[in-house]
């Protein structure tokens, strides 16, 4: 009797004694980038710090770029605790390097209404890549993700159809498919339906235990939110022009601080953007090209060429800005912002800066350079001083050349000391 008391004693006491499960849950929303490559990096090592039972991914993306797709792709085939990536919440979708991502997990789930697919690499603009690209880049995503298949056990010709014909399918037909391993309507019912099992991870076989799990979420921090938006192919090119605009018109525009203040930091901003982008600098110069071509068009009379060129010279730029030959689609810069970028440009250099180099050049209505040349009439004899009229105002005046002026005489000015006229007779 004494023996079974003490065993339902331990029984009710061991759980007390044991430490609590935990989960740690990220949220990967939005296009893949650097940013989201160290949020997801720094999710694992929070994980492994913490003996987390596994870390959560909650993915909703239309794709990004590659190089940042294969480091995710890499910390989770390396990672020492289970990876599970939840496409969520409903609407969600794992599309192009989403796909990778979905695929690489040691459990891969999605939540109703959520799909996946569509993997196929495409031209900047959206267009399929001529026929030499095309089958290079092509060829090269087909094999990473039949690795990935191949590796986690699932469907290896889904996947490569993904990546050659674009298919898209939903959590149901994925399911079917074993491209995923189960739909949950939520983290809680993810939780109880992962627990139990047992994956492979880096350190060796590892079994969940998440049934009475708490969940730790983990945000990003601010510096990973500002690179996260900044790193958006139309973000960095607004920001790259913003940035040139500010600069260019402080320079003709010396005291107005604040376009100088802004452009500085739109174009810091946008460099350390570019940092992060697969960026072309032939489009970068053909942009800084346009814009000289603009300034001269404003200081040389082209009847219009140099506008033209520098027109033509910021649109290729602009197409050109971010190279997309090892890219999937989303890592471009839009027609609908380039266009009105172009419009936009071309209008600030031929209008306001143009007024803004005429307003330099207009004599001021008062001033030496104004005021000589000027004709008036000796009010008061000039021995050698004495006072003018000109132009209805009367001056204190010094003839020029030491001579005498009589009053009534005409004069001229031939300079202009503080508010002292220099004059001569007509």
């Amino acid at each position: 009797m004494k023996r079974i008391l003490f065993c339902i004693f331990l029984a009710c006491l061991l759980p007390s004694l044991l430490p609590a499960q935990k989960v740690v849950s990220i949220n990967l929303e939005g296009v893949i980038n650097p940013a989201t490559a160290d949020y997801v990096t720094k999710g694992i090592l929070k994980a492994q710090k913490d003996s987390a039972e596994c870390l959560i991914i909650h993915l909703n993306t239309p794709g990004g770029l590659l190089e940042s797709t294969r480091l995710i792709v890499s910390d989770i085939l390396e990672s020492p605790v289970p990876v599970i990536v939840y496409v969520s919440p409903g609407g969600a979708h794992a599309g192009s390097a989403g796909v990778f991502i979905t695929l690489s997990a040691h459990i891969a789930a999605m939540a109703p209404g959520t799909n996946i697919g569509a993997a196929h690499p495409v031209s900047g603009q959206g267009q399929i890549l001529d026929t030499i690209m095309n089958e290079k880049v092509t060829n090269d995503a087909r094999a990473f993700i039949r690795s990935i298949a191949e590796h986690r056990q699932r469907n290896v010709e889904w996947a490569m159809e993904a990546v050659t014909n674009s298919v898209a399918i939903t959590e149901k037909e994925a399911l079917k498919e074993n491209v995923i391993n189960l739909i949950a309507a939520n983290d809680r019912e993810l939780l109880e339906a992962i627990d139990g099992r047992t994956v492979q991870v880096a350190a060796g076989s590892k079994t969940i235990h998440t049934r009475e799990a708490t969940i730790e979420t983990l945000e990003m921090g601010w510096a990973e939110k500002l690179l996260h938006i900044i790193s958006n192919p139309n973000i960095a090119y607004i920001l790259f022009l913003l940035g040139l605009y500010g600069l260019l018109f402080e320079i003709f525009s010396p005291g107005a601080i604040f376009p100088g203040v802004i452009g500085g930091i739109s174009l810091i901003l946008a460099l350390y953007a570019m940092q992060t982008l697969p960026v072309n600098y032939a489009g970068v110069a053909l942009i800084l090209f346009a814009v000289i071509l603009f300034l001269l068009e404003i200081k040389v009379v082209s009847h219009g060429l140099l506008a033209i060129g520098g027109v033509v010279s910021l649109l290729l730029g602009s197409l050109m800005l971010i190279n997309t030959d090892q890219e999937w689609d989303l890592t471009r810069v839009s027609l609908g912002i380039i266009v009105p970028a172009v419009v936009v440009t071309t209008l600030f250099f031929l209008f306001v800066i143009a007024m803004g180099l005429k307003a330099q050049r207009i004599k001021s209505p008062v001033g030496a350079e104004e005021m000589t040349g000027k004709t008036g009439e000796c009010l008061t004899a000039l021995n050698p001083e004495g006072t003018v009229q000109v132009h209805g105002e009367i001056w204190n005046a010094v003839s020029a050349n030491g001579s005498v002026i009589h009053p009534g005489q005409k004069i001229r000015v031939t300079g202009m000391t503080q508010f002292t006229l220099w004059v001569e007779a007509l």
